[in-house]
């Protein structure tokens, strides 16, 4: 935690010691004085990717493509998970050194056509076929700032512009070199990439330890509710049930048109993936609409494509899709907080995974029923599990709040550091 206090008061100096300034006309809006306007051919040159034999993939050295390039302005080797076997020739041709600048030349989407990408690992890698590589050629360009840079407004409104093709969206070579880069002096792209850095280390280093804190969860959780491990006081013998017996569906559907009920509306695209949280809601008091109603405890599941483990604990009362289950429990001998950890095991999952439907598989429920669980023989052992359990719950989503704030605070530096607006030197 003492890292990532440092990291945090590095990034608050940053934006507190910053001060607008004014600016100059170009060709792509304003940009503030001692800055320059250069098109992309003057700054790189670039080459297209490999394409290799079917067979020549799964072994040899990493290869990146279009998904990694899309996803990281910086991209190390571990960042790639694709290997190619490749001859001395062909790794010569199209090694990606440190610094060199990968574009994706096609997406499925014109948004995330020509994303920019920065390679600052140390490991030899190539780059694929559906990727074009820019190399550095004028000292104008600082290389760690570029990632940065090349993704700024500015950037991308011309490069979606120039992308062509009504199936999926493509840019050559020749369109990414006409595209005007608003350039800063070299030592002002030094102090961006090393502020926006700092951002990023701190990102990585809270990203770091939620991951860290949910393979511990994910531990407990093994041996906590498996009995695998027991807590102190208690030691009778677990019982085995189905847990169609225990917990059922809260299967009350309404009309949402003026129901109280609906002002708190929940669709399977508001509860986030694997976290456990609700991220929006909405009113649909205004509209007709046929729900599900839930009650506070209730534990929402959503059964299509259950693998992506959606689920959240209701804190209130409301309404949701019929793509979720409101899980309750059934009977006395089941605690509603150890339910809504079974529902995350992977015993669970794998259960309702086992679903109908092929391209938008659904879990069913009279399948699911059947599936046998070991449970603790009173409420107040699954209790004390569950409390424990939802301690360090607790613990993970104050760990994303604090990302979330990190990454409102990059994309806020970022804004105002790659137009300019505020100057670091």
């Amino acid at each position: 935690m003492e890292a990532l206090a440092k990291d945090q008061s590095r990034v608050d100096v940053l934006t507190e010691n910053s001060g607008p300034i004014g600016g100059k006309q170009t060709d792509i809006g304003t940009i503030p004085d001692g800055w320059d306007v250069q098109p992309l051919s003057q700054l790189l040159d670039f080459q297209n990717g490999f394409n290799a034999e079917k067979s020549s993939y799964g072994t040899g050295v990493p290869f990146a493509n279009v998904l990694e390039v899309i996803t990281k302005s910086h991209l190390m080797e571990g960042d790639i998970p694709g290997r190619v076997a490749v001859n001395a020739n062909q790794l010569q041709a199209f090694l990606v050194r440190p610094g060199d600048i990968l574009f994706n030349r096609t997406s499925e989407t014109q948004d995330e056509l020509g994303l920019a990408s920065v390679y600052v690992g140390s490991t030899q890698i190539i780059f694929g076929g559906f990727v074009i590589r820019g190399r550095i050629k004028s000292n104008r360009l600082n290389a760690t700032c570029a990632g940065y840079l090349l993704r700024a407004p500015a950037v991308r409104r011309q490069i979606i512009s120039r992308g062509q093709g009504a199936v999926r969206a493509n840019i050559g070579q020749s369109e990414l070199g006409s595209v005007m880069v608003p350039l800063p002096p070299a030592r002002e792209q030094e102090a961006i990439a090393e502020g926006l850095g700092d951002c990023n280390s701190l990102i990585a280093e809270i990203e770091t330890l939620i991951a860290k804190k949910r393979r511990i969860k994910h531990g407990a959780m093994q041996k906590l509710l498996f009995g695998r491990m027991r807590l102190p006081g208690f030691s009778a013998k677990w019982k085995e049930l189905n847990i169609g017996r225990i917990a059922r569906i809260r299967n009350e559907k309404i009309n949402t048109y003026g129901h109280p009920l609906a002002e708190t509306c929940i669709e399977l695209e508001d509860i986030e993936q694997t976290s456990g949280r609700l991220i929006a809601y909405s009113d649909a008091r205004g509209r007709q609409a046929t729900k599900y109603k839930f009650a506070v405890g209730d534990i929402l599941f959503g059964r299509l494509r259950p693998y992506l483990r959606k689920f959240w604990r209701a804190d209130r009362a409301g309404v949701c899709s019929t793509e979720i289950w409101p899980l309750t429990p059934s009977s006395q001998e089941l605690d509603a907080g150890f339910l809504a950890h079974i529902v995350q095991t992977d015993a669970f999952i794998e259960a309702a995974s086992a679903a109908y439907g092929t391209h938008m598989p659904r879990a069913d429920w009279k399948s699911l029923s059947d599936l046998s669980l070991s449970l603790p023989p009173t409420i107040e052992e699954q209790s004390a599990i569950a409390d424990i359990l939802s301690t360090m719950d607790e613990e993970i989503s104050a760990l994303e709040n604090e990302l979330l704030k990190a990454r409102e605070i990059r994309q806020g530096m970022m804004h105002e550091l790659l137009t300019g607006r505020v100057r670091l030197i």
